[in-house]
């Protein structure tokens, strides 16, 4: 069964990888394979559970005994594997325990990405981040690679890196003309908005799971990862501006590709309103769960509440603009990627099936006992993610290592960053460079040519600085 368990991950997984090419949504098979992993896990749980000691405990619960209590051993050893009922206990155990537990854990973290999703949707349909692009007027290709990195990479770190990109190709189509020439800024945007959104828990999709299971803290995150950050992005820059010289071509007649109808019903005081207050609200976050020590899904609704009463009575003065162009949640909301939250749903119940079945800790015995060594282990994870998703492979570095390593250890700080890097070296391993994609048509086989090779100096620079940080740097001043 444990085999049979791996095998369809294993699968699920390549249907995932290989979205472009079967056309099929990355949601559905994510989907197919938790629903199978769970059914397989609670057919066969009986032979599991009977040597988990939380399901002993669970047990041992309705005997009044515990393990500290004497004669445990002889409960565990003869008097648990005979009970009569014992098949029904286990199903109790994994349909109201663990799947409820897992499940919690996951909507905590797909509750904060829809909220801060509702509230950057929000701010895009109201134009609110002309505020950045209408300040840039360099034509100089150096000054400007500069200038939209250092945007991307600050803008990424305070949204997501999705987002960001998004948003920054938008800029890109207004200020060069050539499509080929904006390939490389596109692909450098890439690079910017992966680090940004590695060393701030609320950047990246992996560093926010991470956050939110309380594996990294604000206060120890930033300051622990945000040079190795720094030097993933500044390194390929400094070799790629020697290779840049003259100015962009004047761009004249592309289309604004960012514009929406709503924008054209606010003024310039309630754009900006929009724009301090929902960005505020991201900022607020990291603050409030501090504070009040409460998740921080519960954080981004307070947001979203805030922005949803403020659109409302905004809206309510404007009696000339039509219902189907009014900027209320209720209409941002249907602008949310529900796929990729059922993607996210999909994928993190399915690793959970394989923690709960003991797969992820067998793995984690394997690789310390053939590896064992934590930075050499996070950099694997972080080349692997330029090949497959980085959400799955956190995820299960998450199940591997629960309660192996204490919050904030070295382990959890480098995987932040591997994790968050890493899929720059490939333009399928991450969301901003699927982005880049789809809206730029940048070529697979150009992006290894030309990226590739950069963002891999880049990472491995990033990687030996975190490494000599917590081995030399660090220690000197203790």
């Amino acid at each position: 069964m444990i085999l049979l368990m791996i095998v369809l991950f294993l699968i699920g997984y390549m249907c995932i990888a290989l979205e472009h090419t079967t056309h099929v949504n990355k949601a559905a098979p994510a989907l197919i394979m938790a629903v199978l992993l769970w059914t397989l896990y609670v057919i066969n749980a009986e032979s599991i559970l009977v040597l988990s000691p939380e399901f002993q405990h669970f047990v041992g619960k309705s005997f009044n005994i515990s393990p500290s209590m004497e004669g445990w051993d002889n409960f565990v050893n003869h008097t648990l594997p005979t009970l009569p009922d014992l098949h029904e206990r286990c199903i109790s155990y994994v349909t109201g325990n663990q799947i409820i537990e897992h499940l919690g854990d996951t909507a905590s973290t797909l509750f904060f990405l829809m909220g801060a999703m509702t509230i950057v949707e929000l701010i895009d349909m109201h134009g609110g981040f002309s505020i950045i692009t209408d300040h840039i007027t360099t034509k100089r290709k150096r000054k400007l690679l500069w200038i939209i990195a250092a945007i991307t990479f600050c803008l990424s770190a305070i949204l997501d890196n999705l987002t960001t990109t998004i948003v920054m190709v938008m800029l890109l189509r207004k200020l060069i003309s050539d499509s080929k020439e904006r390939w490389l800024f596109a692909c450098m945007v890439i690079l910017a908005a992966n680090s940004g959104g590695a060393f701030s828990p609320i950047g990246d999709v992996t560093t926010i799971m991470l956050w939110v299971r309380g594996n990294i803290t604000t206060g120890c995150v930033i300051p622990s990862i945000i040079i190795p950050s720094l030097l993933s992005v500044v390194v390929p820059l400094i070799i790629i501006s020697f290779m840049l010289k003259g100015e962009v071509a004047p761009c004249t007649d592309v289309a604004d590709g960012s514009s929406d109808k709503t924008a054209n019903y606010v003024n310039v005081k309630e754009r900006n309103m929009i724009f301090f207050m929902g960005v505020g609200s991201l900022i607020f976050v990291p603050i409030f769960k501090s504070i009040t020590h409460l998740p921080p899904f519960i954080g981004i609704l307070l947001g979203v509440g805030v922005l949803w009463t403020y659109t409302d009575i905004m809206y309510l003065r404007k009696h000339t603009v039509p219902t189907n162009l009014q900027g209320r949640i209720n209409n941002v909301l249907s602008r949310i990627d529900l796929s990729t939250i059922m993607f996210f749903l999909g994928i993190l119940m399915a690793v959970a099936a394989l923690q709960c079945a003991g797969i992820l800790h067998q793995l984690s015995v394997f690789l310390d006992e053939s590896i064992g060594n934590i930075y050499i282990i996070n950099v694997i994870i972080g080349m692997l993610s330029s090949i497959v998703d980085n959400v799955p492979l956190v995820a299960g570095a998450m199940g591997m290592y629960d309660g192996v390593y204490t919050p904030d250890s070295p382990f959890w700080l480098f995987l932040a960053y591997c994790a968050g890097v890493g899929g720059s070296m490939l333009i399928i391993g991450s969301a901003a460079g699927v982005v880049v994609m789809g809206l730029e048509k940048v070529d697979f086989f150009w992006y290894i040519r030309k990226i590739s090779w950069l963002a891999l100096i880049g990472y491995l620079v990033g990687a030996l600085y975190f490494v000599l940080q917590e081995l030399v740097i660090l220690p000197m001043f203790q």
